[in-house]
């Protein structure tokens, strides 16, 4: 009985043309585009349909998930709803199953990375709202993809040409991948409440309209903070293979968390220049942790410059983070507490003198990228206070950098840098100050 309504669903269930390459075997499927498209509940319907058909284990993922209800559950339902299908699918609270053995799960990856990686034979694997998954995320994910015949299926509205999942899959996708570029004009049910909404944001900011409708990138995101840096430091080309020297001491520069993340920026300090040549990021993990991720690296360390909270006792131990790390044999200090402004403003400072190695650091790159005062919706001003979200503690990491460099030695004037060639050892080479 409930094949045979399945059956009859398919035939009666509606896609805009371009999505129909969703029902064609691919290891990826890249839909992206502007609001209005369909992508999602195309996806989500398409998903339900194929479970009908035969038994699969399906994983729905996204970068960040504190609960189920940032997950597309509640989507799956609604379309659950719509297609017929309840006799067919039984919805739990974390999961929804079919008569069949079929199975959809839900897991954030950047704050449940043990956990994606548990799960074994999935057959597919859709990353809603991919724009801001990072580079370790999507290195997490793929190898975890591995039954045969499994399939990665990938939406996302596009930010940044520079992010890891437009540049990934969109600019340079893997061989054989089927990608369908989906705007409202290829929507055929386009309802009319959203052709007002869209009309309304051309007439007002015609570039917001590009981005959000028509899924055209940003050159930078409204609001960016250290947009113009990060642009300078791309001509410069200080965004590049930055090489480890093995003669100066590295030091970590810590935002600590637990619920929110924690992270490391790693650097040097080479004559002028502050070399900036790895990143670590995670949340939910002991100090331990980190310490023994450090540990594991082949660098030489010198300073840990911690935020000022790290005096605090924890209930725990009644030792504070500061003292926890001077019994593992680290050295420690603090860093000065400014106001988040001031320190926006020394990062600013010696932003100009800072190279960052474009691989290791890639995703603290994104995050900087991403890292952005408020903005209110209906009149495009600016609230000074940065948006507390996946982007801000990289750049809290990199604020207490900036504060430490400033406290660890007397500012350097720029002016009077004399770029030179530092030859990397494998036959490129890159221009540093000295």
């Amino acid at each position: 009985m409930a094949s045979a309504a399945a059956t009859e669903t398919t035939l009666k269930a509606r896609f805009p043309p371009k999505l129909r390459l969703l029902f064609k075997p691919s290891r990826y499927k890249i839909i992206y585009g502007g609001r209005g498209g369909g992508k999602s509940w195309a996806v989500a319907r398409a998903l339900l349909i194929l479970g009908t058909q035969r038994p699969l284990r399906i994983l729905c993922a996204r970068e960040f998930m504190a609960s189920i209800s940032d997950s597309v559950h509640k989507l799956l339902c609604d379309q659950i709803e719509a297609l017929q299908l309840g006799g067919f699918y039984h919805v739990e609270k974390a999961t929804i199953a079919g008569e069949n053995g079929t199975e959809f799960r839900f897991s954030g990856i950047r704050t449940n990375v043990q956990q994606v990686k548990s799960f074994e034979g999935i057959d597919i694997c859709w990353v809603e709202e991919a724009a801001n998954v990072s580079k370790a995320s999507w290195e997490t994910v793929i190898p975890t993809i591995r039954a045969d015949g499994s399939e990665i299926w990938i939406t996302l509205n596009p930010e940044l040409e520079s992010d890891e999942t437009y540049k990934r899959f969109v600019l340079q996708p893997p061989p054989g991948a089927q990608i369908a570029k989906i705007n409202w004009s290829d929507n055929p049910w386009f309802p009319p409440v959203l052709r007002d909404e869209m009309e309304l944001l051309r007439a007002r900011d015609p570039d917001a309209w590009l981005n959000i409708w028509q899924g055209e990138t940003r050159q930078m995101l409204d609001g960016a903070i250290y947009a113009s840096e990060l642009r300078q430091a791309q001509e410069d080309g200080r965004i590049t293979r930055v090489p480890y020297d093995t003669t100066k001491p590295v030091h970590c520069f810590f935002d600590l968390g637990w619920a929110d993340h924690t992270v490391i920026w790693l650097a040097q300090t080479v004559a002028m220049q502050t070399r900036v040549i790895d990143h670590i990021e995670g949340s939910q993990r002991p100090l331990d942790s980190y310490l023994h991720e450090l540990q594991g690296k082949p660098y030489i360390y010198g300073t840990d410059w911690l935020p000022h909270d790290a005096r605090a006792k924890e209930l725990g131990s009644g030792k504070s983070i500061e003292e926890l790390m001077r019994a593992k044999g680290r050295t420690v200090r603090i860093v000065p507490q400014l106001s988040v402004a001031d320190g926006i403003n020394a990062a600013r400072t010696v932003f100009p003198n800072m190279w960052f190695d474009a691989e290791r650091c890639a995703d603290g790159l994104q995050a900087l990228r991403h890292y952005r005062y408020e903005v209110d919706a209906d009149s495009r001003v600016l609230d000074r206070r940065p948006l507390h979200d996946h982007a801000s503690h990289s750049a809290d990491a990199l604020r207490y950098m900036a504060i430490a460099l400033r406290e660890a030695k007397p500012a350097i004037n720029l002016t009077t840098v004399t770029p030179r060639r530092l030859e990397t050892g494998v036959g490129s080479s890159v221009w540093m100050g000295a």
